[in-house]
């Protein structure tokens, strides 16, 4: 079994494949400070009650955004589960070609995206939205060249800076609104929120699909913790919320020989 882990600003995502097959998945909120020893007591635990024996976990992957935790989760996997991360970064294989300006600036969670979809969607034109802490737009081209994208402002940012900056607007739960105009200010939160966002994914995926899919017939995959949400908008061809951890999955197969087992930690 593969453990894959992706390390975001506000959670780690993780999932274990028992060969292809994605078999479970789970979340460890980042926002407070952690150590390596309670985010590896956590790993044990949720295997656990995912009926998951530990011993069957004979590898791990990893990717990152947020650096100052890459040696926290190494060492977690390294102490409680014996394991040394692959992990995804600039010069690995990724079957991609990168056109971007500085290849290196392109998030290592945007290139697993990336990863996924191709591996599920070969020889077709996406366009790839994860909707997390920031919303992000990747375009990947037909023949496998990552063209670019675009970063926004996720909608639980959103949130935390309308409520961190006002006097008198309260937190609220991101829901859809039951009408866009909200008569009290808790619905009016939520509309802005909701269909702001809305409103944003429907005009970014137009003007990428003008300039550069105009001739061109594209996919739209939405992503991350909140593409459910907007499952009933008809904005995304299909919705697949853990996509960054399949690309992980396709990373260390690309990556790592067959014959390559559990790699204890270096003692």
């Amino acid at each position: 079994m593969l453990l894959c882990l992706d390390i975001g600003n506000s959670h780690i995502f993780a999932g274990i494949f028992d060969e292809s097959h994605l078999v479970a998945t789970f979340r460890y909120n980042t926002l407070s400070a952690t150590s390596s020893d309670q985010l590896g007591v956590f790993l044990r635990g949720v295997l656990r009650e995912k009926g998951l024996v530990i011993d069957n976990i004979t590898a791990a992957a990893m990717c990152s955004v947020v650096p100052h935790l890459d040696y926290t989760v190494q060492a977690a996997c390294q102490k409680y589960l014996g394991l040394k991360p692959f992990m995804l970064q600039a010069g690995v294989k990724t079957g991609l070609s990168i056109d971007y300006q500085n290849p290196l600036e392109v998030g290592a969670d945007r290139i697993a995206n990336a990863m996924g979809a191709v591996a599920q969607f070969p020889n077709k034109a996406l366009l790839l939205v994860d909707l997390g802490t920031a919303t992000t737009f990747c375009a990947v081209s037909a023949d496998k060249h990552y063209l670019g994208g675009v970063i926004q402002v996720g909608m639980r940012l959103a949130m935390d800076a309308l409520q961190g900056n006002t006097a008198k607007l309260p937190a609220v739960e991101i829901v859809k609104p039951k009408q866009v105009l909200g008569r009290n200010t808790i619905a009016s939160l939520q509309s802005g929120i909701y269909y702001g966002q809305l409103a944003m994914i429907r005009s970014m995926t137009k003007e990428i699909g003008d300039s550069t899919f105009s001739d061109t017939p594209f996919c739209v995959i939405g992503t991350g913790g909140f593409a459910r949400s907007f499952e009933q908008e008809g904005v995304f061809d299909v919705i697949i919320p853990d996509l960054v951890l399949h690309g992980l999955y396709q990373a260390y197969h690309m990556n790592v020989p067959s014959h390559v087992n559990k790699e204890k930690a270096l003692s």
